[in-house]
């Protein structure tokens, strides 16, 4: 940590793993971060990373009532001092909770100014101290992000918005977080599109908006390829909210974008379980799906309501929840770029600093319990070994010709013709693997 910095964090010191067995509320029952798992530590496996926007930015408002949480980093007077108090912060508690990466939005990080100008230099100031910080450390940032959607400026999108000028801003904005995360050595960028969406087709131009976004991220190609940054790109889906539609709906839509611009060899997906659930999804369809395209880049480690209709980024507890997402990475080959991070705020109610840590480690448990299933899952076999035989009948004979692309119409109705009809059908047993996944939570 920097050599004037106070602590934050005075009574909390690093969290230790001590097993199962444990009734200590600030040590984990789970996560052993060098423990093996597959042949791979689980600090490997998982890679956590800690946001600074929930984190360190988060008061407990919602859109009915004032902030409750007790930060001291968050005096509210919005300077380049409180910022850089800020940040160290969140290393502080990144390094007592054991986590080995970080992210941020690049206003999360520093305070907006007048003008472009007077935020390049907020931005300039903070991330020198966040090089510091992780050179002091060995924190890592997972990615960086900017935050094109807070700001008044942006209320009719930002790559998409109707007014040239805008557009203009938000890759100006883009430009210097791109630099500072390849600075700072991200393992990635990630591009959410908060408003990259339209509330109303009556005043929409949907064409042209889609064109110009997919402008706007060929210009970021370029532009990663000028400085020399080899992170990869991530786009994270969202269906809605705080639009009534946002361009990167889901992660079969981002996937259709990127085709059709022509982009997808430049970018992953980083799938949030919350923005799935509003989009009618489980977490588990979005990885598969991402997964299948070999676009599976990053996680969104949280989870919502079913029962609310919006985007409510809690902590994730639930075993199902994390051995299926863990089941999912596991069988597309595991993070390399990517990781766990938690875009996840405690509840309003959960107020106090100690919150943060409970609440974190909570996840982190989760996730090292859901590794464990899902590892065991995968050694036990039956679950695979059901699916594969229920699809052998693609193996071998006119199936492997169909997948082979050496099958026509008429091969097939001829195969059909000797049929007569199809017999052999059997039980997809639903009930039965539902029972099978719970022997292993």
């Amino acid at each position: 940590m920097s050599k004037n910095s106070r602590q934050f964090f005075p009574d909390i010191g690093p969290i230790p793993f001590e097993g199962p067995g444990t009734k200590n509320p600030l040590a984990f029952q789970h996560y052993n971060p060098s423990e093996l798992v597959e042949g791979k530590t689980m600090k490997d496996h998982l890679r956590f990373a800690v946001v600074y926007w929930h984190t360190m930015r988060g008061t407990g408002a919602d859109m009915f009532g004032w902030g409750t949480a007790r930060r001291p980093w968050n005096a509210g007077e919005g300077s380049v001092k409180e910022a850089i108090q800020r940040a160290r912060a969140m290393f502080e508690f990144t390094s007592k909770l054991g986590a080995p990466f970080y992210c941020w939005h690049d206003r999360d990080v520093a305070p907006h100014g007048k003008t472009l100008a007077e935020s390049n230099s907020n931005f300039d100031a903070v991330a020198a101290e966040l090089k510091q910080l992780q050179a002091d450390t060995g924190i890592r940032l997972l990615w960086g992000t900017a935050q094109n959607f807070v700001h008044p400026r942006y209320m009719h999108g930002a790559s998409t918005s109707c007014n040239a000028d805008v557009f203009c801003f938000a890759a100006a904005q883009v430009k210097k977080a791109m630099e500072w995360t390849h600075e700072l050595k991200g393992e990635g960028y990630v591009f959410w599109g908060g408003r990259e969406g339209y509330s109303t087709l009556l005043n929409t131009n949907l064409k042209r908006e889609m064109d110009n976004l997919g402008r706007f991220l060929h210009m970021a190609v370029d532009y990663k390829k000028k400085i020399g940054f080899k992170g990869p790109f991530y786009i994270e889906p969202k269906p809605k909210e705080p639009t009534k539609h946002q361009y990167d709906s889901d992660a079969a839509a981002c996937l259709n974008f990127l085709r059709e611009y022509g982009l997808l060899e430049h970018f992953k997906l980083n799938i949030e379980t919350n923005h799935a659930t509003l989009a009618g999804h489980t977490m588990q369809h979005e990885l598969e799906v991402a997964g299948a395209a070999g676009a599976l880049g990053s996680i969104d480690a949280n989870m919502g309501d079913v029962m609310l209709g919006w985007d409510t980024d809690q902590f994730p507890t639930d075993l199902y929840l994390t051995s299926q997402v863990m089941l999912s990475v596991l069988k597309f080959g595991g993070f390399t770029t990517g990781g766990t991070n938690f875009d996840a705020k405690v509840r309003r109610e959960s107020f106090d600093l100690e919150d943060l840590f409970l609440a974190h480690i909570a996840g982190m448990d989760a996730f090292a319990r859901g590794l464990k299933i899902a590892a065991r899952i995968r050694a036990d076999g039956r679950l695979e070994g059901f699916v594969k035989n229920r699809y052998r009948s693609w193996d071998s004979g006119i199936g492997a010709r169909i997948e082979a692309g050496k099958a026509s119409f008429a091969d097939c109705e001829k195969h059909a013709l000797k049929l007569g009809e199809v017999e052999g059908l059997e039980s997809g047993r639903q009930e039965y693997l539902e029972a099978l996944y719970n022997e292993f939570i």
